[in-house]
């Protein structure tokens, strides 16, 4: 079976900066021969030079950017692929250092499933899944942004010599964790790993005979194929658009929800501008039709260049995607150094759009992990608080409920350079219709 013919997963990996996300992941693409020992044999040697001794070897295998090798930490996302009996996966590596959270919440509303890499190390997995630690914050953030299936990965198994107690004491802090973000124990499988000898990865470690449960490359097959969004009215965000001579407006973006054909009507919000599909393309072949989860390239007859731009939606005229003067939503306070008041105006980003948006009403504070109401119309919020609040971005901007739409219902607020808030959209409070 070819990889194409697989069913497709994304999957992305958080966790604790240091904790090892990256030594295990580049370890088990070793081991399952995606990269060969005379790479990581380079890696070590580069890193040698960069005084780290041979210790970031595996990491450089998803770290291949030059300025993170520096600094020996992971930066932007990195994209591998590989296969299991089951699956063709696209893992995506989440950094684990605050300053890049906003691309594990692009890269989270991408993802069908997560593993969350913790340590046995002592004292490592205290620190991140503290308030403030990175596990706890993303752990938040993938059940926050509807990262439904999650497994959790012990790692640094080979530091207290395999020890089934050192194992069993970071899986009751493992458990505590994810039942307080939400998750059902039952459904998340914890498993112990050593991401630099490469225990339990692909093959089953000698190391452990006490452990009878599957390795993790074996976990990964337990994961469900989440159901296409295709009988869903049609959603298309716009990433870019082109003008080409002779052929007119050309928009880029990934179907989100439905079905998009050659021949069909369709609208732009917010500008309201109707035309119709002429051609449909996805990496240079033309397609009759393309459904959810497809990044394809258009041709509109009818709509302008003025008409349509990046982080706009396209859907049908029978059922237009919705734009919000105003909307209510769920956040989580990621970062904050003090606190926020009603009136902040962070920039937010939704699917495609990024528009300032100014946060105009703390409604109540909830529980984060029961989501009953802690406190009506809180003064300020801070790190680590959860709560019902009203937002209005300056323009209006064309978003879904996370209810009717998860894929377009989800957002990050960002100020200084790093994401404040997580939330996803409950109801839109004012539309703007044209």
């Amino acid at each position: 079976m070819s990889a194409s013919k697989k069913p497709h997963l994304n999957m992305i990996v958080t966790g604790h900066i240091d904790n090892g996300k990256s030594t295990s992941m580049g370890h088990m693409l070793m081991d399952l021969g995606l990269i060969d020992e005379r790479t990581i044999a380079a890696h070590a040697a580069e890193s040698e030079k960069h005084g780290k001794g041979d210790t970031f070897k595996y990491a450089w295998v998803m770290d291949n950017i030059k300025d993170e090798r520096e600094r020996g930490i992971t930066i932007d996302l990195a994209f591998q692929k590989f296969e299991t009996p089951k699956y063709f996966f696209t893992l995506i590596d989440a950094p684990g250092h605050r300053d890049f959270i906003k691309n594990m919440i692009t890269g989270a509303s991408e993802a069908d499933c997560a593993i969350l890499v913790l340590s046995a190390k002592e004292g490592e997995t205290d620190t991140a899944i503290a308030p403030g630690g990175q596990a706890r914050e993303h752990a938040f953030l993938l059940r926050t942004l509807g990262v439904s299936q999650l497994i959790v990965a012990i790692n640094k198994m080979d530091d207290s010599n395999y020890s089934e107690q050192a194992f069993k004491a970071a899986k009751e802090k493992a458990e505590k964790l994810i039942k307080s973000v939400g998750y059902k124990l039952e459904n998340v499988p914890i498993i112990p790993i050593s991401g630099w000898k490469g225990d339990n990865l692909v093959k089953k470690s000698e190391n452990m005979k006490w452990w009878t449960g599957k390795t993790l490359l074996e976990t990964f097959d337990d994961f469900k194929l989440p159901e296409k969004p295709v009988g869903k009215p049609l959603r298309i965000p716009i990433q870019d658009v082109y003008t080409i001579t002779g052929v007119g407006t050309v928009p880029v973006g990934r179907v989100e929800t439905g079905v998009a054909k050659a021949g069909m009507k369709i609208v732009v919000m917010p500008s309201g501008a109707t035309g119709e599909i002429k051609t449909i393309e996805t990496h240079h072949t033309q397609m009759e039709s393309a459904e959810a989860g497809d990044n394809i390239g258009f041709n509109l007859r009818g709509i302008e260049k003025k008409d349509i731009k990046r982080g706009d939606v396209i859907g049908t005229p029978d059922n237009p995607p919705n734009v919000a003067k105003e909307f209510r939503a769920q956040i989580i306070i990621i970062h904050h150094p003090t606190a926020i008041a009603p009136g902040y105006t962070p920039v937010m980003h939704a699917h495609t759009a990024q528009v300032a948006a100014t946060i105009v009403a703390f409604e109540s504070k909830i529980n984060p992990q029961t989501g009953a109401e802690e406190e009506k119309d809180p003064k300020f919020l801070k790190a680590g608080d959860s709560a019902i609040v009203r937002i209005r971005p300056v323009r209006p901007l064309p978003i879904e409920t996370f209810q009717d739409f998860p894929e377009l219902g989800r957002f990050a607020l960002r100020d200084m350079g790093a994401t404040i808030a997580a939330g996803v959209i409950k109801d839109i409070t004012e539309k703007f219709t044209k």
